[in-house]
């Protein structure tokens, strides 16, 4: 049925096409920040149900998922933040497997908006290309697993087997949103993430960790600084101590089966800096927020205690640090690396891949994370990260490749009939 069923896919595709990116332009244009998710959320609720899904939207609470694996301790309110699923079933004998496609419509803040060449949520099409902010990472994902699922039914068919379509927050800091769908029963044979990829899957991810770092100073009058313990010039001595590990680390990744080939699979971050309270006088706080990778073979708890030690050794250098310790606390990502084996699914989308893009199904290391690890790590299912073609997610004008989009969006329509079967509707 799928050889025979591929020509009115295909068609079913390119006719939805200007629809899909009318839909992902209207996407886009919510400004779906950490803690602002919920019109992004609502919006694809309405789109499930208009299209006959069973629809589950409810609202995260950290007390449900805090004694799970793969949870990460939540600094920020989530009286705004929702999961929502849809779920299409059949009453028939599944004719294949269970699937779970599965994006996140949180994203990254902005930056000064004066860097952009046009509005982060005024999206623009120039060239082929969709420019705006989640656009690439990973709305425009999101948005073909949808439309995949239209171009089915256009072309007289649906999934043989169940399917669920999940939209989640909180991909972009601690992966909780995805968590949640696992403390709310969600189950299927395998999982497909279409994050932006180059048309390449992710074999193995690195995990990353969140800390805040807290140094204390002594102040003095600027007059007198030599007497004072200066925080923010201490807060730096302890980042280059990291740095240091970094580096350490990176050595060690030279052995790893497969991170040993990429260059400088490690990094760590400074990502935020805030302290004193007066210019004239030297301050007496400081604190640094930082983003460190780990391999998916480090433990979570072993690198926290040699980041930790870290601190603790560059501290005891200061007279002052070595009486007034700085403090490590955890907040968002306290996430484990992933890697899939030679699993069945990526049979599946080797051949939906080479159907459309003539060419053999690449694989990648990537140096940071998606929600994989949720469902391939600590519950079992088998999970893909394979996308689109995007350039500048995390920077100024992040943008998609509008044709990369219809390729994958076919692509993910022949997945689903390869992976779930067909049924004539």
């Amino acid at each position: 049925m799928i050889e025979a069923a591929e020509a009115r896919i295909r068609a079913a595709v390119e006719a939805n096409f200007a629809q899909q990116v009318r839909f992902l332009s209207d996407f886009v244009s919510i400004p779906s920040l950490r803690g602002a998710e919920a019109p992004a959320i609502d919006m694809m609720a309405r789109a499930l149900r208009e299209r006959g899904f069973a629809v589950d939207r409810w609202r995260i609470d950290p007390d449900d998922i805090k004694h799970m694996l793969g949870f990460s301790p939540q600094s920020t309110s989530l009286e705004n933040g929702f999961t929502v699923v849809g779920s299409l079933g059949t009453d028939a004998p599944p004719q294949g497997r269970s699937l779970i496609i599965q994006g996140h419509c949180d994203v990254v803040p902005t930056g000064p908006l004066e860097m952009w060449t046009s509005p982060p949520f005024a999206p623009e099409i120039r060239d082929g290309w969709m420019y705006g902010r989640g656009a690439g990472d990973m709305k425009g994902g999101v948005v073909c697993g949808l439309f995949a699922l239209d171009a089915l039914r256009s072309a007289g068919f649906a999934p043989g087997s169940d399917l669920l379509f999940q939209t989640v927050i909180e991909e972009e800091s601690t992966g909780n949103g995805a968590l949640s769908t696992i403390q709310r029963g969600y189950r299927a044979d395998a999982v497909l993430i279409p994050e932006s990829s180059d048309f390449r899957f992710a074999r193995a991810q690195v995990g990353v960790l969140w800390a805040k770092i807290r140094v204390a100073g002594h102040p003095v009058h600027v007059a007198s600084t030599g007497a004072g313990s200066n925080a923010i010039e201490a807060a730096f001595s302890i980042y280059a101590a990291l740095k240091s590990l970094e580096e350490k680390w990176n050595a060690r990744a030279a052995a790893d089966r497969h991170f040993g080939t990429v260059d400088h699979p490690i990094n760590f971050n400074l990502g935020k800096i805030g302290g004193g309270d007066w210019p004239s006088s030297v301050p007496s706080w400081c604190e640094i927020e930082c983003r460190f990778g780990i391999l998916p073979s480090q433990s979570i708890a072993e690198a926290q205690a040699e980041i930790e030690a870290t601190v603790a050794a560059a501290a005891a250098k200061s007279v002052f640090l070595a009486n007034s310790p700085p403090t490590v606390s955890w907040h968002g990502f306290l996430a484990d690396g992933y890697e899939i084996g030679d699993e069945p699914v990526i049979e599946a989308l080797r051949r939906a891949h080479q159907a459309v893009r003539q060419e053999p199904l690449g694989e990648w290391n990537i140096t940071s994370l998606t929600d994989c690890r949720i469902y391939g790590r600590h519950y079992g299912m088998p999970a893909l990260s394979y996308g689109a073609v995007a350039e500048n997610y995390h920077g100024f004008d992040e943008r998609v490749n509008l044709d990369s989009l219809k390729q994958l969006t076919l692509i993910i329509a022949l997945f689903i009939a390869e992976w779930c079967g067909l049924r004539p509707i």
